[in-house]
């Protein structure tokens, strides 16, 4: 089987797994008990705090573990402590998009900055909606698109942004940029999520990351783990794992990042241009492509491809019942192109070799589906 649907999810790390396993049998303690096991456990969530945090060079910042992506940044958006007019992009992942929306339906003024055809936002069409309501207090900007790979540049953004209004909220959605693509989070940048099963890691392990000073609610209530910002008995293998294996993605970044630029060649080099239409642009993370199938369905393509044993995506994963995505919509696609959707996203398991065979298989697959046609 050869899988390049890993923005959806990715193979969890072999190594990290056997590295962890202590935690699992001998160290299964409760990290808030107070005999030695919890206390030697808590000090191993608090070094992998430490340790994720310094991947990002932040000092200024601290960790909240969480079960996903989506509940740091549903937290991110839902408890913090903005009052005023919000803002994301029409670009979101649905985590952040839906918690805009369910925002907007209990009352609060809501905007949604344009994209670029790539899937980028719009600065300047987001800049002109910051400067034009002093009540905004709150922004959120996703770092890499999660189905075009466009990488928006959050540090800069987020500095304008306070250029205009400092005491607005900067957050991120960088599920798709952490432990792929090389960044240190800037001092604007105020809340920024993450997920551990992107990079190797389980399911059900995320974190936020949150500067010091900003002040922010529980999402879940309980015993008041996470000091108090995260109630729930930590997941400390779970925990454990996604630190080894960000461990191993942060080691080699620039190896793991140049494979999957040559990756991402392969792929737009062999695909006939004549029936596939390339909807990433240039500036995108090369970890994701999105392209489309000419008068085709995505979904045919995509399980032709599964009767050969290549697995691709046709989009996120977590908008699949939607006839066409929201996201390529707003880049302005018409339904001609929507229709024939593919994702391809790659991880540091994936080879030169597989992207060759992937796309002479996409190919093939596309003529054979015309004729029949």
């Amino acid at each position: 089987m050869i899988y390049f649907d890993n923005a959806a999810t990715t193979k969890p790390s072999f190594t990290a797994l056997e590295k962890a396993s202590v935690f699992n049998t001998e160290e299964f303690y409760n990290p808030s008990a107070l005999y030695h096991g919890g206390i030697v456990n808590k000090s191993e969530i608090n070094a992998a705090k430490q340790k994720l945090l310094s991947f990002l060079n932040a000092s200024s910042h601290e960790l909240i573990f969480t079960s996903c992506g989506s509940e740091s940044d549903n937290q991110a958006i839902l408890k913090n402590h903005s009052r005023g007019a919000i803002v994301t992009t029409l670009g979101e992942h649905s985590a952040v998009y839906n918690c805009f929306k369910e925002l907007e339906r209990l009352g609060r003024k809501v905007y949604f900055a344009p994209l670029n055809k790539d899937g980028s936002v719009d600065i300047e069409g987001l800049f002109d909606i910051v400067n034009s309501d002093k009540s905004i207090d709150f922004v959120s900007v996703v770092h890499v698109n999660n189905e075009t790979g466009a990488i928006n540049d959050i540090n800069k953004i987020a500095d304008n942004v306070k250029k205009i209004n400092p005491k607005t909220v900067f957050h991120s959605d960088g599920v798709q940029a952490f432990g792929k693509i090389p960044y240190k989070i800037g001092n604007g940048v105020d809340l920024y999520s993450v997920s551990a099963h992107k990079i190797g890691g389980l399911k059900g392990v995320g974190a936020l990351v949150k500067q010091k000073t900003v002040p922010i609610d529980a999402l879940i209530l309980g015993g008041g783990q996470e000091n108090g910002l995260r109630s729930g008995t930590e997941n400390v293998f779970g925990i454990k794992v996604f630190e080894y294996a960000a461990t191993e993605r942060f080691s080699e970044l620039t190896k793991h990042y140049e494979n999957a630029v040559s990756i991402k060649e392969e792929i737009l080099n062999t695909l006939d241009k004549s029936v596939y239409t390339v909807l990433s642009g240039d500036n995108a993370s090369p970890y994701v492509i999105s392209i489309s199938a000419k008068k085709l369905k995505g979904e045919v393509v995509m399980h032709a491809l599964e009767t050969e044993k290549i697995v691709v995506g046709n989009g996120s994963a977590c908008s699949s019942k939607h006839k066409f995505s929201r996201i390529l919509s707003a880049c302005g696609y018409n339904s001609d192109v929507l229709d024939g959707v593919i994702r391809i996203s790659s991880s540091i398991d994936n080879t030169k070799e597989q992207a060759s065979a992937l796309a002479q298989k996409l190919n093939e697959i596309a003529h054979r589906l015309k004729k029949v046609k």
